[in-house]
């Protein structure tokens, strides 16, 4: 008999017992329901250990706004005498702000939760009740602020760039360039030959950096791109009185024309426009990094249609013409938890003359020092550990400040580190395991370390640039968390199929776990680091494997060898390289059965996945290749075409590398399928789009297998940025699960 497929909604994909269950079933699953819920509002129960620096005009003091308690107090804290104190004197200032609003302000702290330094940090300027009021530091006399002068002058908006002297805005209009006066508004046409899909940008959406102004506001380098051949997807508006269908580029298809862009360095005085060569292959992918101090080279970056050579060039300002400064046939692998937005592994000194490189040419990411003929200076770092990103650089001092992962006891946990210039004097600054999150003062003699790991509450301690500890200036409170019956992840370690390999993850258990119960097992795809180590699990990141738990399963995560967006570095890399979906689910099913082994309360009959996005493509495949291991799969916005999504560049050429394109899709794998299969898909999804959903409903209906779906009109790739429709899909995967491995 036929199994209904389903594109509506997940109530008529689940069916409802017709026996009444029992009363204390109720009482319970009431229970776990209403545990459920109050998870996915983990976060509002670990209060303050995070804090957002405004650093004053010394550039290593500055103050902060805690908010935690019931009023508002704003600390000014000093570094330098290492202190921490009230910048305001709340009662003085509620007596003087009293005198002016002729009425006693109905709260004990602070009115207000932010406000600007004038006068040479001697008053402060802040709002409250809609109005503007000047207090003097020294007297604490409170004065009502005159309006603010009208400058008249034009600030740059969003999308626009702005000289460096202040006098134009660049900006895009009928796919042109044009340049606004800062002054009075007058608007000059730079170019004239944008035309659609066709056109000058900015800002690229595909790529990370955009326009560049030489430094004395001469020059603007800036990108053409040509998407007249490159894919578009159409994305369909089922809801309204017809249907209709905008085209949403595409980035990439392997095997498919790509965009093509032209670099130009446009003389604004003149209008005199110089091409740049930007790479030896065509569609190559162009990142503009900046202007030497003295304006006579444009640094770029220029990658080739499959992501390498990563080439480091520099256009001549005059000429346009270019010379090659380093190509890297071993870029870095980026990580998913890192900055994507303006990640590079090219950092300049000072000096004009000398740069930082990351580079993974070892199997391992370190920094190396060059000059900028291209020579290699020496190396800075070394080792079997993975440098993360440079977070500073002191050339006065002679120091590199880096974050890497060099715990071997502990690979994902990140660390701050500094080595000089010289390559000596590897010193790791911050001790307490777990994820750092680092903010340099704009002096470079101080630092905040940020930190918390999956069993300990974020702090925030202040630290000198050595790494010596001054104070800790703020610790959450996760009292709260009490009324959760909350207990911290378990952090494992099993082995991966080769037998040999660590893999490291955690696991949540329900509020109410007994030792002697089976639970239904989950496995959470989302190949993100920090989703299973580091401080997601106390600040509430991600929120649904700890509140799945309470439902009554067990989840789990765990950070298999995969190529996407993993990155270890060593043998752990190596082994996946120029491969995809070979070795991911045989390692989810050893690490499966590797906790199974010694935690009996995990039933092994009733397993089920769940991903997102390369993650959905990764659920899918445990369902196809390990279909007696994984029963119940849910699978958001997977990919499932391999010849379709721009991750499966790593493979190299479809027309190179056939057979590892076939290895890796979902789609020859459907007849494989035994489970329960939820497909969820979003119609207007640019970054996985509803093709892949498409071809594996093809697949598995051409196979004769059965599947559910849940299809949702004008959702994108990240969902609505609504609760309620948050909490619909939430609720989808929950009782998908619930109905199939019957907790």
């Amino acid at each position: 008999m036929m199994r209904r497929t389903v594109g509506v909604g997940v109530p008529l994909v689940l069916t409802v017992a017709a026996t009444p269950p029992l009363a204390a079933q109720d009482v319970e699953q009431a229970k776990r329901e209403a545990m459920y819920n109050r998870y996915l509002g983990f976060a509002s129960y670990v209060k303050g250990g995070v804090i957002e620096p405004h650093w004053m005009a010394d550039g290593s003091s500055f103050w902060y706004a805690d908010d935690v308690h019931e009023n508002t107090v704003i600390w000014k804290v000093d570094p330098a005498a290492n202190s921490k104190v009230p910048l305001f004197d709340t009662a003085q200032l509620h007596q003087a702000l009293s005198k002016v609003l002729s009425y006693e302000l109905p709260h004990q702290g602070l009115p207000f939760h932010t406000f600007a330094f004038v006068d040479g940090e001697r008053a402060v300027r802040f709002t409250v009740e809609d109005t503007e009021f000047i207090l003097s530091l020294d007297s604490y006399e409170i004065r009502r602020a005159p309006a603010p002068a009208e400058e008249g002058r034009i600030r740059a908006q969003s999308g626009e760039v702005l000289s460096p002297d202040g006098r134009w805005i660049a900006t895009v209009k009928d796919h042109n360039l044009w340049l606004t006066s800062a002054a009075d508004g007058r608007q000059v046409q730079l170019t004239s030959d944008g035309v659609q899909d066709y056109e000058w940008v900015l800002h690229p959406i595909l790529q990370r950096h955009g326009a560049k102004w030489s430094p004395d506001g001469s020059i603007l380098a800036a990108t053409k791109e040509d998407y007249r051949q490159a894919p578009k997807i159409p994305l369909v508006d089922w809801l309204g009185s017809k249907e209709e269908v905008e085209w949403s580029l595409f980035d990439r298809k392997p095997g498919l024309p790509i965009r093509e862009v032209e670099l130009s360095l446009i003389d604004v005085p003149s209008g005199r426009r110089s091409l740049v060569e930007t790479g030896e292959e065509p569609g190559s992918r162009v990142s503009l990094l900046g202007w030497l101090s003295d304006g006579s080279e444009l640094l770029f970056f220029s990658r080739g249609d499959s992501g390498r050579p990563v080439r480091l060039m520099a256009a001549d300002a005059r000429t346009g013409s270019t010379r090659l400064v380093l190509s890297e046939e071993h870029p870095v692998r980026q990580r998913s938890d890192g900055p994507r937005t303006g990640e590079t592994p090219f950092t300049a000194l000072e000096d004009g003359r000398r740069f930082v490189w990351l580079s993974g040419r070892t199997g391992w990411r370190h920094l190396y020092l060059y000059d900028l003929a291209g020579h290699l200076v020496r190396p800075l770092t070394q080792g079997e550990f993975p440098v993360e990103r440079v977070v500073r650089l002191d050339e006065t001092a002679g120091w590199v400040y880096f974050t890497a992962r060099g715990d071997h006891e502990r690979p994902y946990d990140t660390h701050l580190y500094r080595v000089s210039l010289e390559g000596a004097g590897l010193t790791r600054l911050t001790e307490a395991a777990g994820q750092h999150r680092i903010q340099f003062a704009p002096s470079g003699r101080f630092f905040l370390d940020t930190h918390s790991n999956v069993d300990r509450a974020p702090a925030v301690e202040l630290r000198r640039a050595d790494g010596e500890l001054l104070q800790t200036l703020e610790t959450a409170n996760v009292d709260a968390l009490k009324d959760l019956h909350w207990s911290p992840p378990e952090e494992f370690v099993v082995q991966a199929s080769d037998g040999e390999t660590d893999l490291y993850g955690v696991l949540h258990k329900p509020y109410d776990f007994h030792p002697d119960k089976k639970y239904p097992v989950i496995l959470y795809t989302a190949p993100l680091t920090r989703t299973f180590t580091g401080s997601g699990a106390l600040e509430g990141r991600p929120v649904w494997p700890q509140a799945m738990a309470q439902l009554g399963f067990i989840t789990f995560s765990v950070d298999v060898r995969e190529p996407v967006v993993s990155s270890r570095g060593g043998e752990f890399d190596r082994v996946t390289a120029g491969t995809i979906g070979r070795y991911e689910v045989p390692d989810y099913v050893a690490a499966l059965k590797g906790l199974a082994a010694d935690r009996p309360f995990m039933d092994i009959s009733r397993v089920g996945v769940i991903g997102l996005s390369y993650g959905g493509y990764l659920a899918i495949r445990a369902m196809l290749q390990a279909p007696d291991d994984f029963h119940v799969g849910v699978a958001v916005a997977a990919i499932t075409d391999s010849y379709g999504h721009p991750n499966f560049y790593r493979l190299g050429s479809p027309r190179d590398n056939r057979e590892a394109f076939e290895d890796a899709s979902n789609l020859s794998l459907a007849g494989n399928l035994k489970g329960r299969l939820l497909l969820v898909q979003g119609t207007h999804d640019t970054a996985v789009p509803f093709s892949h959903a498409m071809k594996m409903i093809d697949a598995l209906t051409r196979a004769g297998k059965l599947y559910d779906l849940l299809v949702l009109p004008g959702w994108g790739h990240w969902w609505p940025d609504t609760e309620e429709w948050e909490r619909y899909r939430l609720e989808a995967y929950c009782r998908y699960f619930q109905e199939h491995l019957k907790p």
